[in-house]
C-alpha cells in the first residue's frame, strides 16, 4: 500500500485551531492523508473546541495536546501553521521536500464576552478552518 502524505498542523498550544484542523482533515480526508497536530507548547485540549467540533459532527475528545516532535516535523509532506506565533517560531525543518504553508486564524481561546459570544467566535474559526480544509482537499494537494 502506498504511503499517504503526512500533514502536520502546528499552532502555539495545540489546544484549539490545530486540533480543529486535525479533526476536519481526518474526518474528510483520512483516506488520502495521514494527519497529526502539535504545538510549540502543550496547553491541553480546549473543551470549547471539543464542543464546537461535536456540533459539526466530528469527535476530537480523544485527541491529545502534544509538543512538536522533530522527527514527525522532518518526515511531514506538509507543515501547516495556523497562527502567526507558530509560523514565526516553528523549528527549522531539515526536510527540503516539505511544503510549508501558513493559514492564519484568530485564536478563539482569546475571545471575550458572554459565553454565547465566545462560543460564536469558536464556531466562526471552526467554520473558517473547515472551509480551508475543504479547499485543500479540492485542490488535491
Amino acid at each position: 500500500m502506498e504511503k499517504k502524505p503526512l500533514v502536520y498542523f502546528l499552532c502555539t498550544g495545540n489546544s484549539c485551531r490545530s486540533q480543529i484542523a486535525d479533526g476536519f482533515l481526518k474526518a474528510l480526508g483520512s483516506d488520502r492523508y495521514e494527519v497529526k497536530s502539535a504545538g510549540l507548547e502543550a496547553h491541553g485540549l480546549n473543551p470549547r473546541a471539543v464542543q464546537v467540533m461535536r456540533e459539526a459532527g466530528v469527535d476530537i475528545s480523544s485527541h491529545s495536546s502534544d509538543v512538536i516532535n522533530p522527527e514527525i516535523l522532518n518526515s511531514a509532506d506538509y507543515v501547516i501553521t495556523l497562527c502567526g506565533h507558530a509560523d514565526e517560531h516553528c523549528p527549522v525543518i531539515s526536510n527540503t521536500n516539505v511544503t510549508k504553508w501558513h493559514w492564519g486564524f484568530d485564536d478563539p481561546a482569546k475571545a471575550a464576552g458572554t459565553e454565547d459570544e465566545v462560543m460564536n467566535q469558536f464556531r466562526s474559526v471552526r467554520d473558517s478552518i473547515k472551509s480551508r480544509i475543504e479547499q485543500f482537499l479540492a485542490e488535491g494537494k
